[in-house]
């Protein structure tokens, strides 16, 4: 899996290559690869991709918080915006690549409401299968992600620090490997049905 803990394709991949060396030993020894990724960086191994798709060796996800340009400029600065993406995964499905998308993450009372048209115009733009992670804060990153509604969206910020808690358990983390994906209590169970539907 490529991208368990961060993107492979960063923009620090322009100058290190490293991930299409991984996707050289994964063809040379038949070894299949899942890549997730926010970045159309990825297109500079589509080659690479071709053919681990023809031995049926690869998938492909692109991760897309938010169709809107300005809030996913301002959460995920340095990724691709979220048309260049979609692009992303209609320029691999056309080259035979298994691909999707992964919201990943939902953020209650921010972006939960864009799941139906997230997941319309990915299926538009070629993407066969669709997976959700729920926020959560662990550690310094609640200091960071309170401070960050703060500056940008400071009347949402008390309500969605609440409904995080409302998907946690009363916690803004919950590192329960069964739930921490996922949420649990029945605002995250009103999320998950809204995206299964």
């Amino acid at each position: 899996m490529l991208s368990g803990n961060t993107d492979p394709y960063q923009p620090a991949e322009n100058r290190f290559k490293l991930t299409p060396t991984i996707l050289e030993t994964a063809l040379t020894y038949r070894n299949p690869v899942s890549v997730i990724t926010k970045n159309n960086l990825i297109l500079r191994d589509i080659d690479l991709l071709q053919e681990l798709s023809k031995r049926n060796l690869v998938h492909v996800t692109l991760s897309i918080t938010s169709l809107k340009p300005d809030l996913a400029k301002t959460l995920e600065p340095r990724t691709s915006l979220p048309r260049q993406r979609l692009q992303t995964v209609k320029k691999l499905s056309d080259n035979g690549i298994s691909c999707g998308v992964m919201m990943a993450p939902i953020i209650p009372g921010l972006t939960e409401e864009e799941i139906p048209s997230l997941l319309k115009t990915a299926r538009e733009y070629g993407a066969t299968y669709a997976g959700m992670v729920m926020l959560r804060l662990p550690y310094a990153v609640k200091e960071i992600f309170a401070e960050w509604l703060e500056e940008n969206y400071p009347l949402k910020k008390d309500k969605v620090l609440n409904l995080v808690r409302s998907v946690r358990g009363g916690k803004l983390n919950d590192s329960d490997f069964k739930n921490r994906m996922r949420g649990t209590e029945t605002y995250a169970e009103h999320i998950r049905q809204l995206f299964k539907k």
